[in-house]
């Protein structure tokens, strides 16, 4: 099976192209992955191709509901190959994740009278240093978990001690999630008057390389977590990370191009060993 997603990240800008790259939103992550996907099935011979499924999903950017939904299905396959912008490199494996939504409360009042309110900012700004200091876990090959502070909200105005707080924060993870939470509680637990909310969790994945492939781990995340009933999955996709998410997205002719003989050439090897 090869797999890869649909959906793209915010905002939207219209496509390009000079000699060398095409932009525009989506064309390294992933819908120049999903035509060179396309594109390789066709250079199959029909023997070949009729033991190779094309998988499509939707909301890998966000929760993976297409993948969860496809995996309800039994289509019998030994093998998923998913599709993200490793520059051409099989992936020996990609971190785990455990997104969160950090709340704290407070009290309002009169800022010029502080002492009368409790600072909801002030607790989740401590809170966060907590948790940017904190020893997420560390692996060979897949390096340190990072944190990432994505969104901060709250108050109501600058002349008001504010009432309410949040912030959403991402863990890329090398170790097992359930350790992260325990992290996690810890921090929180100092605080009576923090929560949180679990909003995605992932565990770090080894994916199948083959000999005579440039192979090594990546940082990011995909939907291979939520394709547990395909078979042993690989992951491989022309394009580079650092141009996905930006207002530059790009991806290169040459690697789209080397993309799809490479896409061919795993499946063919593959189906020499099924």
């Amino acid at each position: 099976m090869l797999c890869t997603h649909l959906d793209t990240v915010a905002p939207f800008f219209p496509s390009s192209e000079d000699e060398e790259f095409i932009y525009g939103r989506g064309a390294c992550d992933a819908k120049g992955i999903l035509a060179a996907m396309v594109t390789a099935t066709g250079d199959l011979t029909p023997e070949e191709a009729g033991r190779v499924g094309l998988l499509f999903v939707v909301g890998e950017e966000v929760d993976s509901a297409g993948a969860h939904k496809a995996n309800e299905l039994s289509v019998g396959s030994r093998y998923v190959i998913v599709g993200e912008p490793t520059q051409n490199r099989l992936a020996s494996g990609h971190k785990g994740a455990l997104e969160f939504l950090l709340r704290a409360s407070g009290t309002a009042a009169h800022s010029a009278y502080p002492d009368r309110g409790d600072s909801a900012i002030d607790r989740l700004l401590c809170a966060l240093e907590g948790i940017r200091l904190a020893d997420w876990g560390r692996d060979t090959p897949l390096g340190d978990a990072t944190v990432n502070v994505g969104t901060v909200a709250g108050g109501i105005a600058g002349n008001v001690v504010p009432p309410t707080a949040e912030a959403r924060v991402f863990v890329r993870l090398v170790g097992p999630s359930v350790r992260a939470e325990q992290t996690l509680d810890r921090i929180v637990a100092e605080d009576s008057r923090l929560t949180y909310e679990i909003t995605t969790r992932s565990e770090p994945v080894t994916c199948l390389t083959l000999d005579g492939f440039e192979a090594g781990p990546v940082a990011f995340g995909s939907d291979i977590p939520a394709l547990t009933s395909f078979g042993e999955p690989l992951l491989l996709g022309p394009g580079s990370i650092h141009d996905a998410h930006s207002d530059r997205e790009r991806i290169e002719k040459r690697q789209l191009s080397e993309g799809v003989r490479l896409y061919r050439d795993v499946v063919r090897q593959l189906l020499e060993v099924t």
